[in-house]
């Protein structure tokens, strides 16, 4: 059977489809909530990870020099959304639209040394992708950005807006706003915008530091941002009563409570936590790719 391809209607956007087939409830939602930080729930939770460290391991002797646990994340986050969508779903002009593609962002270093720069990526992700497809694909992205001694996208756009005036800069971001509001920004605008895209991650292990909770920026379209932090041991008592040691991962999740309800996002925290404790299984794409709602 030949694959059903839909077509752009009056109502979407750039970045995805308008779902029309939503409660009344729902569609509501957004205009009671108009701002992210108004409909910001906080999920925090651990992780048992001396599995998954094997597996790195291996994966590591193999010939995967580089993959941690921020590809993990990326990986088992892009394998919930084949699963549950509507994770992936975004809010612009108070409504709310299934994403076409998965996009995460994340801050980088040029170099690895204390003042060097630090720059935005954003990589464009399939569901069907698995953990060494993220590990390709954001290699090729930070490759790209610390063999380009110029600025990117990103950059170019902040350093011609920071030229302005105080008054003037303050005048050119409401006025993208509304233009973002309409549907009217240029598509170069929203490859370049670190606050357009389907989750926001960021590493703070790397400095040896726990999570924080990060709030979601209420300019731009994205719904998520996760943080993961150093890893700890504990000592504990097995199910038998003997002292094991076990080593954890903790992490925080921001989410925008308006795009889904609150089984839905349970539902895909568990897919999350399998998959980041059972990573053998992101080795393979999906069996099956979940859409979301029209």
């Amino acid at each position: 059977m030949a694959e059903v391809v839909y077509k752009r209607r009056f109502g979407d956007r750039k970045e995805g489809r308008q779902l029309r087939s939503l409660s009344p409830f729902y569609k509501f939602i957004p205009y009671i909530m108009a701002k992210k930080n108004d409909a910001s729930n906080l999920f925090s939770d651990s992780l048992e990870i001396s599995e998954t460290e094997a597996w790195i391991r291996e994966k590591r002797h193999s010939g995967w020099k580089s993959l941690g646990m921020l590809h993990l994340f990326i990986a088992a986050y892009v394998r919930t959304c084949a699963h549950c969508p509507g994770v992936n779903r975004f809010i612009s002009g108070q409504k709310i639209f299934a994403r076409r593609n998965i996009q995460v962002v994340m801050t980088v270093k040029r170099s690895m040394s204390a003042d060097a720069e630090e720059t935005t990526i954003k990589v464009d992700l399939e569901p069907t992708d698995t953990v060494f497809d993220v590990y390709r694909k954001l290699g090729e992205k930070v490759e790209e950005i610390k063999a380009n001694d110029g600025e990117n996208n990103t950059e170019q756009v902040a350093g011609a807006l920071c030229k302005l005036p105080g008054l003037f800069l303050k005048f050119a971001l409401w006025l993208i706003n509304v233009l973002d509001y309409f549907d009217l920004l240029p598509q170069f605008v929203l490859d370049a915008s670190p606050f357009h895209g389907s989750m926001i991650i960021t590493d703070l292990g790397s400095f040896g530091m726990p999570p924080i909770y990060h709030h979601i920026y209420n300019f731009g379209n994205l719904s998520t941002f996760v943080a993961f932090g150093a890893k700890r041991r504990a000592v504990e008592l097995d199910r038998s009563g003997a002292v094991v040691e076990r080593k954890y991962m903790d992490y925080r999740i921001t989410m925008d409570e308006r795009i889904v309800d609150g089984m839905y996002y349970a539902n895909a925290l568990k897919y999350l936590k399998y998959y980041m404790t059972h990573p053998a299984a992101l080795e393979l794409p999906p069996e099956q790719v979940n859409e979301d709602v029209f």
